[in-house]
């Protein structure tokens, strides 16, 4: 029921040409205090979203510094998926509650993981990611057990209260908890586990590195978009709380003062514990009513192989990146974009807020018109672009960039 994931060690030199010298001082004074042995991570799905693509870094870049640490990922059936996300939107705000077959389904999984052979987990410090591995804390052993941290991605600011009411026992099982920001910490919960950690990007993946601004526009125009008319992007699973219509929506108001926009909407994650996609795609495609400037890519139109490329090609070359989310955790595509030198519109919610300074390193908006006007804005204004993305690329330098959050990981459980 688990897959163990291949790594190489990743050499962390280059991070050090990046990174600003107060978090590389940082980062090597708590590496002198390395207790820890031996680190594990479990999570979901080993790509697509942002907890996989934090892992798919951070943990080949801890073997590089010589931490001994591996990476798990379980291999539940579908439907086992099904139940999860309908966790996650509850845990997000959703109306609703589990039957109760998806309660057995969900809670009786952490009986199927008691099956897995825990001594092949063995470790000082686990760490589990979301509620997918909520059930795990069942199974796990009650004496000599490792350090259990579990780490909260999604936002908890408005829960739905019964389903987080049933997670709670199982959440309060760990030794330390993990949150991106203070106020998607649930009530209850132990004030000395809480850990505030907002997440962090890799600038030296293939999806982060430098893509020149030519090669980035013959990417986006081998796409199918025309690069000599404006058009406006965001990059998102095709999930509800991204609000893929509300995008269009944005589009549509927008293009009313500029005719010739385009909007371009990259959903192709390829991740496997999200069974929503499909459904919320092939309602979008009805919703943009056949309309030619709309460009939606899917995994069908994008392979695993171009994902990174092409993701990167978008947030470099499009004039305006939007973040039209509900609620969002973070948001990672916010911190790509802002790396990229490219200006974000974003909803003011959620993890969105504590990256973009309105007015200085993107806008911070709070319904459609707003973001329409942000985005008109921005199109009739290359300086203006120019400047916030300047000033956003520097905030990403000092505040979200991998090394810093390998330093807030450490002090959290390898201390």
């Amino acid at each position: 029921m688990f897959r163990k994931m291949g790594m190489e060690p990743k050499d962390f030199r280059p991070y050090r040409e990046v990174v600003p010298r107060h978090i590389l001082e940082g980062l090597d004074g708590v590496l002198n205090t390395l207790k820890a042995e031996r680190i594990v991570h479990v999570n979901s799905t080993p790509m697509g979203g942002g907890v996989a693509e934090i892992l798919r870094s951070l943990l080949p870049l801890s073997k590089g510094l010589g931490i001994d640490t591996d990476w798990f990922v379980i291999t539940p059936p579908e439907s086992f998926f099904k139940v999860t996300k309908k966790i996650h939107n509850l845990m997000q705000g959703a109306e609703g509650e589990l039957t109760r077959n998806e309660e057995d389904e969900y809670f009786s999984y952490g009986g199927t993981l008691g099956d897995f052979d825990v001594s092949t987990i063995e470790a000082d410090v686990v760490f589990l990611h979301d509620p997918q591995l909520l059930p795990l804390m069942q199974v796990l052993p009650k004496k000599n057990r490792p350090m259990v941290v579990w780490v909260c991605h999604i936002d908890l600011s408005k829960p739905n209260v019964k389903m987080l009411r049933k997670l709670i026992p199982y959440i309060s099982l760990a030794d330390k908890l993990v949150f991106s920001l203070q106020q998607y910490v649930p009530s209850g919960l132990a004030e000395e586990s809480v850990n505030i950690i907002p997440p962090a990007i890799d600038p030296l993946s293939d999806k982060n590195r430098y893509m020149d601004l030519q090669q980035a526009r013959d990417v986006v125009a081998s796409m199918g978009v025309d690069v000599e008319r404006p058009f406006i992007t965001q990059v998102s699973r095709f999930d509800p709380w991204k609000d893929p219509r509300g995008v269009v929506d944005v589009y549509r108001i927008a293009k009313r003062a500029i005719p010739e926009l385009q909007l371009a909407y990259l959903g192709a994650s390829h991740a496997t514990d999200d069974p929503e996609g499909a459904s919320i795609y092939a309602d979008l495609v009805q919703y943009i009513a056949n309309d030619r400037d709309v460009h939606l890519y899917t995994e069908e139109h994008i392979s695993i192989e171009m994902v990174d490329t092409v993701v990167n090609a978008f947030q470099k070359a499009s004039p305006v990146i939007l973040q039209k989310s509900l609620r969002e955790g973070f948001g990672l595509t916010i911190t790509e974009a802002m790396w990229k030198q490219t200006p974000v519109i974003g909803s003011n919610v959620g993890g969105i807020t504590i990256q973009i300074v309105d007015g200085e390193t993107g806008f911070l908006v709070a319904n459609k018109s707003q973001c329409a006007k942000r985005a008109v804005e921005l199109l009739a204004s290359l300086d203006k672009r120019i400047v916030m993305g300047e000033k956003a690329k520097e905030s990403v330098r000092q505040k979200f960039l991998l090394p810093r959050f390998l330093r807030d990981y450490i002090k959290v459980g390898l201390q």
